[in-house]
């Protein structure tokens, strides 16, 4: 068996593998000759007609920030949950600490309107 920090250095390698051959990968298979084809800006659809600058509200950038901030919190609760036996009293205290924390920040974007959609 491998100790922890075993474990981690083979995944660490595995993982600086894998990005350096997908590198190297599209260095040689990259297109050598340019044209104009090639450099024009790629659009899917139809062709527009008139002014074509929209803006977005700030609000859906907000709404996408805390459902990406609160997934990737939540991520850290599924390792606690498996060795939750395990752990032991001062790590359940800790979790709770965490939750705490999420909730504050729930709580200060729904006070600060940020979950208000008009």
């Amino acid at each position: 068996m491998l100790s922890d920090g075993g474990a981690i250095f083979i995944f660490l390698v595995g993982a600086l593998v894998f990005a350096a051959g997908g590198i190297i990968t599209s260095f040689l298979v990259h297109p050598r000759r340019s044209t104009q084809v090639k450099l024009d800006t790629y659009e899917c659809g139809p062709r527009t007609i008139g002014p074509t600058w929209v803006q977005f509200r700030v609000q859906y950038f907000l709404y996408a920030l805390i459902f990406l901030i609160f997934d990737v919190e939540t991520i850290y609760l599924y390792p606690w949950a498996v060795k939750f036996q395990a752990l032991g009293l001062f790590a359940f205290v800790e979790m709770i600490i965490f939750i705490l924390i999420l909730v504050v920040g729930l709580w200060y974007a729904w006070k600060e309107g940020a979950l208000r959609w008009m």
